[in-house]
């Protein structure tokens, strides 16, 4: 019964073909991952490579007191940056909702005419006066003044937001913004002081036929 199995010889040779094409099968495998050879790096050490190395400890309380001043006065002097590229309408520093051309006109409008809506902020100083006074007729005739004051305001701020809704729709037709947002983001800067808009205006009302 000795053909029934294989010879020393036979199982030696088909053991060595298969060590030699077994890791080379598995390397042209579609699902192989070749082995890269070295441990994958933490994440404290790629963010120190990328960073640079870690300065030393500061050896006295004073060089600790000096570092912290200096980090201190670059972050001061970034933010004092940053405020300056906002207040000259930079998109990169704007908030969300100032950014894009469609807002930027807007602004324009807004500045390039003057509304009475900027009363509005001397307005609540009126109400708060009238409310120490101890003048009865002053009373009545100061919220009489605010009552009507704040009507005109109001229509005032639809006309505003008609005349602005309709000049974006005329230069920019794409324009996805909603006529009711357009009409506040206006009324809320023209309530506000000429001197304390964010951003800065570009325009006067004197350059009302530059803005097209």
């Amino acid at each position: 019964m000795r053909f029934l199995r294989r010879s020393s010889a036979e199982q030696t040779a088909t053991t060595e073909s298969d060590t030699e094409t077994g890791p080379a099968a598995a390397e042209h495998a579609p699902n192989h991952t070749p082995k890269k050879g070295k441990p994958t790096p933490k994440r404290r050490e790629a963010e120190g490579k990328r960073r640079g190395p870690v300065p030393p400890p500061p050896k006295t309380q004073r060089e600790a007191v000096k570092r912290a001043r200096g980090n201190k006065d670059e972050r001061r002097q970034a933010a004092k940056e940053r405020r300056e590229r906002m207040m000259q309408g930079d998109d990169r520093y704007l908030m969300p909702r100032d950014k894009g051309p469609v807002r930027a006109y807007v602004r324009d409008l807004v500045d390039t005419r003057r509304h009475l809506m900027g009363l509005f902020m001397p307005l609540v100083l009126i109400v708060f006066a009238t409310t120490l006074a101890q003048n009865l007729v002053i009373q009545q005739y100061a919220t009489l003044f605010c009552m009507v004051l704040l009507v005109m305001m109001v229509v005032e701020g639809t006309l505003l937001g008609r005349y602005v809704n309709k000049r974006v729709r005329a230069k920019y037709p794409d324009a996805k913004d909603r006529p009711f947002s357009l009409g506040w983001y206006a009324f809320t800067r023209a309530m506000q002081i000429r001197k304390l808009r964010v951003p800065r205006p570009r325009y006067t009302p004197k350059d009302i036929a530059k803005v097209a």
